[in-house]
């Protein structure tokens, strides 16, 4: 049979069904709508783009991202889902090849003497060997790229289980982060109410004092009691809350919560201003939006492979090898046999599987580039929410900082106005607890800034 060149162009490269790929065009502004405690991150080779947490310059923090990195089990996980989804891709791949297999066979058959067969040929009964050593090939041809837009989809899909680890990890950074600048400023809570419990017991002995001496009666002792056991339970909380932390970082770290420590210095500076960039890049940043951009892909090349069911498919089936009743002769020239079968397949019906396959590809595409739409104007919202978060919380810092100042001054004088006899027990109570308070929040204030600028980092996609 003769093949024309065209005819051998259309077979050996084939034609594609389905639409092309191309990413959905997203408005993004030009930059961010808040304004705070940030700059634009320029320029933006010189800036790191790994290991973001070194910004806070803190050498116990990068030990405990490294161990994390190593040794976390869901990262491992999300790894070991990463090399499943390259797998499949490969397995997509070979449907591109033919298929060769050697299938060497041994049969014995008893042929019954009353078998059927023409009128007046002999019918004896008989035993006869096979032994077949035959190379069999299979191979479909993608001529309308069925197979091609499969791979395309797997490799997509692998594609975005990488995109995935990466926000697994970028999750794990910034939860380590989180819980270690968390345990920091517990750490300066507690400085805090171990001193305060010190001035409390001295005030104590000397509301005694002043008892013992006429000056006072037992209610300024009760109250200086009170006062000491609240700051107590207050300094037991902070204990409790930093083993949590604690232990939840063991875990993290991929460590048993019995065996680990971590000496966390009390947090005593703001953090530092975190580079935004410009919103136009967290469509390369963010490793969830890179997802569902690489979701999408494999949805588009879905449809394609879908529409190829509709077209014919032509394959071919060939084998070459041996047979022989005999092993000593299976070997020898005359025992070589041979088969050649192309052949061709037309869909005609199917009760409507071909098409429902269709749609159903074509909706799942739609659901993908909504769900890619969705995650960029959420990845635009969650940095609008980190920029905000800054400047109230700095804003609030700044306040509450005043607030500080002046409640000390207050504190400072009632004691000495209780001293001198010219106020009672109430004032120094009073004064002391908005002082406490404030320390307190200040406190977590510079906490909150530290895990406010993690997040922010974080809709960022972990660099800039």
């Amino acid at each position: 049979m003769r093949i024309t060149p065209v005819l051998l162009a259309l077979v050996l490269a084939g034609c594609t069904v389905g639409p092309d790929y191309r990413r959905p065009a997203v408005d993004a502004p030009a930059a961010f709508g808040e304004r705070g405690p940030w700059k634009i991150a320029a320029p933006k080779d010189a800036l790191p783009r790994t290991g973001w947490w070194r910004i806070f310059n803190d050498p116990a923090l990068d030990g405990l991202e490294t161990r994390a990195e190593k040794a976390n089990f869901s990262l491992s996980a999300a790894l070991a889902r990463v090399d499943e989804a390259r797998a499949v891709a490969r397995m997509s791949r070979a449907d591109l090849f033919p298929a060769v297999a050697l299938g060497p066979s041994v049969a014995r058959n008893r042929y019954s003497g009353s078998r059927p067969v023409q009128p007046g040929a002999s019918n004896p009964a008989y035993t006869a060997n096979s032994i077949t050593l035959p190379v069999n090939l299979s191979y479909e041809v993608d001529l309308f790229g069925g197979a091609r837009r499969a791979l395309e989809s797997a490799r997509a899909l692998a594609e975005a289980g990488a995109a995935a680890y990466q926000g697994v990890l970028l999750s794990l950074q910034a939860e380590v982060a989180q819980d270690y600048f968390t345990m920091r400023a517990l750490a300066a809570e507690r400085a805090f109410l171990a001193s305060t419990i010190d001035g409390r017991r001295q005030e104590l002995a000397l509301a005694r004092m002043r008892r013992a001496g006429g000056a006072s009666g037992d209610l300024d002792v009760y109250r200086a009691e009170t006062e000491l056991a609240s700051a107590e339970s207050s300094i037991l909380a902070v204990d409790q809350r930093s083993a949590e932390l604690r232990h939840a970082l063991a875990v993290l770290i991929g460590t048993a919560p019995e065996g680990f420590s971590c000496d966390a210095a009390p947090l005593d500076s703001d953090p530092p201003a975190v580079p935004a960039g410009l919103p136009s890049e967290l469509l390369e940043r963010r490793p969830d939006v890179s997802q569902a951009e690489r979701t999408l892909a494999a949805a588009n090349a879905q449809v394609g492979f879908a529409k190829a069911a509709f077209f014919p498919s032509i394959g071919l089936t060939a084998a070459a090898g041996y047979n022989s009743s005999a092993l000593d002769t299976l070997l020898r020239w005359n025992s070589r046999e041979a088969s050649l079968v192309p052949f061709a397949t037309l869909p005609l019906f199917k009760g409507g599987g071909n098409l429902a396959s269709y749609e159903r590809s074509k909706a799942a595409y739609e659901e993908a580039r909504a769900l890619y739409r969705q995650q960029v104007l959420a990845a635009l919202r969650d940095v609008e929410d980190g920029l905000s978060d800054l400047r109230y919380l700095s804003d609030q810092a700044a306040v509450v900082g005043e607030g500080v100042v002046a409640s000390r001054k207050a504190a400072e004088l009632s004691r000495v106005r209780y001293r001198q006899g010219a106020a009672d027990y109430f004032e120094v109570i009073d004064a002391e607890r908005t002082t406490l308070e404030y320390e307190i929040q200040a406190t977590q204030l510079r906490g909150g800034r530290y895990t406010a600028s993690i997040l922010l980092v974080k809709a960022l996609g972990g660099g800039w």
